[in-house]
Parts: C-alpha cells; structure tokens; sequence
C-alpha cells in the first residue's frame, strides 16, 4: 500500500457511483481515510466492502443539494485534508424536456452541492493552512454535447476552482478541476444491453480510440492532490483520451485521410 495520503482524510461526494467507487478504492489503498458522501443508501454496502479490504471508511448519506444535510455530513467527519466534489447528475438530454424545475435540480445537484461541500470543509482548511480540492467537471463544460442543465453546472464548476484557488492560495489551499471524457462505468453496461455498438460510436470521436477508464480519473486527481503538484492551482484539466484536442472524425472528412 502506498502511504502518499496516509493519516489524511478524502472527502468523496458521489462515492456510491461509478467513478465514486473507483476513487474510494484508490484513495484508500494510499493510505488514506475515506469520507464516503451520497444520497443513496447504498454507500453504506460500500463501507462493508471497503472495510472486507482493510480500508478505512466512514459514510454519511446525505443529499449535497441540501446545504443543512452537507453542514450536517461534515460534522461528523472530521478533519478533511481532500475534498473530491465528484458527485453529479445527468437528467435531462435537451433544452426540450428541460422544464424549469428539472433545471434547477440539475444545478442544485452538479454546482450547488459542490459549492456547499467547499463551504463546509473550507474554515478547517483554512485553520491548518493547508488542504486541496479538486471538482470534476466534465468535457461537456467546454461543448455542447447534450445535456444543457449539467454541462452549464460543469462549466460552472470550472469558474468555482478558479475563484477558490485565487481567494483561498494564501491559506496553502489548492484548487483544480478535472473534465472527463467518457468514462466507462456501470451506466454504459445498461446502454450497451440496449445497443451493443453504441461505445463502438463513440470511440470514433476519441483520439485515443477508445473512452477513458475509471482509475484513469483517479490517477489524475491524485496527482493534481499529491506534492508533485504543489504548484499547481486553478487549472481545468480535461481527462479525455484527446476528445477536447479537435473534431477528428471532421478533421478525417476535410483532409480525406483515415490518419
């Protein structure tokens, strides 16, 4: 087991979710101490399955949209050294079957609930003049690519990393933002059952190749929490197997080269 945040403890939103479980898992095989926050009951199954591996792991169930049901999760946490606003929601495809309400639950839900965890774990940080955030966001903060409700939320998040590293870097306080590309959790295992060839579709549109994997994010935000990134704050940094770097299938059709 490494011991690059061990004795620390790792605050992760979202943790019952896909990407949730692989950051649980990773953080607590480096030693650190997780702080497992969700709305679904379910996290409390993570907590036995972490524990079976010696993880250490506490879990509050709790909606982020919730300002008092955040105050009150962290509270009984502790101490927080990093904070993972990984939690986030996806709804409603299009502006179409966007209806007022829906908007303001996906936003509660993706920018809202990010703001209220920085809110809560911030005043310890700033006592210890020390601590890191690191928000996930998505590639759709950058593009439309659907999903208007969440990707103005995401983008959001981005302007918040910004604000938090300028007005909290004199404390030792870092912020940084990762954007993920598709990632391949559960929710894509229920897409395939319906149509076998959608990742096929979708890698296309990947440099790469191929859609970005769970630990793929969870090593980039370790980095950008660990002391080799001491210098590093206010960045938005898409984890995207080259999604962002430019339209390839376009790209392919203008030159008329298969490159």
């Amino acid at each position: 087991m490494s011991v690059e945040f061990s004795g620390k403890t790792v605050a992760i939103t979202g943790a019952a979710g896909g990407i949730g479980q692989w950051l649980c898992r990773f953080f607590g095989e480096q030693g650190a101490t997780i702080a497992a926050l969700d709305r679904n009951p379910r996290v409390d199954d993570l907590i036995d399955e972490l524990g079976k591996d010696g993880i250490r792991v506490k879990a509050a169930v709790a909606d982020i949209a919730s300002p008092e049901a955040v105050k009150a999760a962290f509270s009984s946490f502790g101490d927080v050294h990093l904070l993972i606003n990984n939690a986030g929601v996806s709804r409603h495809p299009t502006l179409a079957v966007t209806d007022p309400k829906g908007w303001d639950a996906d936003v509660a839900a993706n920018l809202n609930g990010a703001y209220a965890c920085a809110h809560a774990v911030l005043p310890q940080m700033v006592e210890r003049r020390s601590g890191n955030i690191v928000n996930v966001s998505s590639v759709n903060a950058l593009a439309a690519l659907g999903d208007p409700a969440y990707s103005a939320a995401k983008a959001g998040m981005i302007a918040l990393t910004r604000s938090l590293a300028q007005e909290y870097g004199r404390y030792g306080i870092r912020a940084n933002c990762v954007l993920p590309g598709t990632v391949r959790t559960p929710i894509w295992d229920q897409r395939k059952a319906k149509d076998p060839n959608v990742l096929k579709q979708l890698e296309r549109w990947y440099p790469l190749g191929r859609i970005v994997e769970p630990e793929e994010v969870a090593r980039v935000i370790a980095f950008l929490a660990s002391d080799a990134a001491s210098a590093i704050t206010g960045v938005a940094l898409p984890v995207d197997c080259g999604l962002t770097a430019g339209n390839i299938v376009m790209a392919r059709e203008l030159t008329l080269e298969d490159f």
